[in-house]
């Protein structure tokens, strides 16, 4: 029989499990992982493959997760690439996972599973009334936009340790309304599967780019983009140290996470720090631009400057 893993930001996927069971009883060889708020990708991939060391059957095992671009999808496609059995499908429903259930054992391979689900999904959705709109035209107007000259805008300027996720993918996007989201890094821009993810992770009608440093510092300058509104994504504060100080028009800057390591104090829930990052985003404040710490665009800013007093009372020798 076909293993079945269900993941999710929260909870989501343990009462997706929950409601799937009362419909079709108690099931074997189907997990759930579940990221929580104070987690990170590497505990996700942790419970993952601990998920999978519990099934039966670990060659051909089928992933459901809530959210494509978002962490779990995330991991989940850099396991892909070492067991090539193994199948996902992103935006897992009640009824999709009911039909996973019942058809799971009629089938040898995750990949058929997986095609006939692909199959069936829109039988799952219906509405009052009954209306089916002109996808066709929707996408072109999503896509189309009127070619002017001039320098590309920039919507939103975030560092974020992840990069394209669920927060950005979803909430940013909407909010900012970019038709280009750009990652700027060197070491990202050489990591070939890095770029793929980040690619394939762009929400309709937004394209996604990674580009070293140099590239971006040329962008910048280049007035062939003037209808382009670009959000852009920096892995870490100096990589942004290096833009502004080449002259990247930045104002503001966004700060959703910056990941723990050895040496690092935790200011925030999502945000630690060490010295070089102290340094860096002192020579960004000195330049005027202003640092908003918020994960996504409804939460209330956070105090930047309490964190950076912390981090450097913590680096002083005051662990208190």
């Amino acid at each position: 029989m076909i293993s079945i893993i269900v993941a999710s930001h929260g909870d989501f996927a343990k009462g997706l499990l929950m409601s799937g069971e009362m419909i079709v009883g108690h099931q074997k060889d189907i997990q759930v992982c579940c990221l929580m708020p104070n987690e990170g990708p590497h505990d996700l991939k942790r419970k993952i493959l601990q998920a999978v060391s519990s099934l039966s059957n670990q060659d051909e095992v089928l992933f459901l997760v809530d959210l494509w671009g978002g962490t779990p999808c995330n991991q989940i496609q850099v396991l892909l690439e070492n067991h090539t059995s193994w199948a996902m499908i992103a935006g897992v429903n009640l009824p999709m996972l009911i039909e996973t259930l019942m058809v799971r054992e009629s089938m040898d391979h995750a990949k058929d599973l997986m095609k006939h689900i692909l199959s069936v999904q829109a039988s799952g959705i219906r509405c009052i009334p009954d209306i089916i709109k002109d996808t066709k035209t929707c996408n072109q107007a999503i896509h189309k936009n009127n070619i002017k000259k001039g320098c590309m805008e920039y919507v939103l300027a975030r560092i974020d340790s992840r990069l394209l996720h669920g927060q950005v993918a979803t909430n940013w996007v909407k909010y900012c309304q970019p038709n280009r989201i750009i990652v700027v890094s060197d070491q990202v821009s050489h990591d070939q599967l890095r770029k793929k993810m980040i690619k394939e992770a762009a929400p309709v009608g937004v394209k996604a780019h990674v580009i070293p440093i140099s590239k971006m510092i040329e962008l910048d300058r280049d007035d062939r983009f003037g209808d382009t509104r670009t959000l852009l994504l920096f892995e870490n504060v100096e990589d942004v140290v290096k833009v502004v100080e080449a002259g990247v028009r930045i104002s503001t800057i966004n700060l959703g996470s910056l990941a723990h390591s050895k040496g690092k104090m935790i200011v925030s829930s999502a945000v630690s720090m060490d010295e070089k990052d102290i340094v860096a985003f002192e020579k960004i404040i000195k330049r005027g631009i202003q640092i908003d710490v918020r994960k996504v665009p409804n939460d209330m800013p956070e105090n930047f400057e309490q964190m950076l007093q912390k981090a450097k009372r913590y680096l002083k020798g005051d662990r208190l």
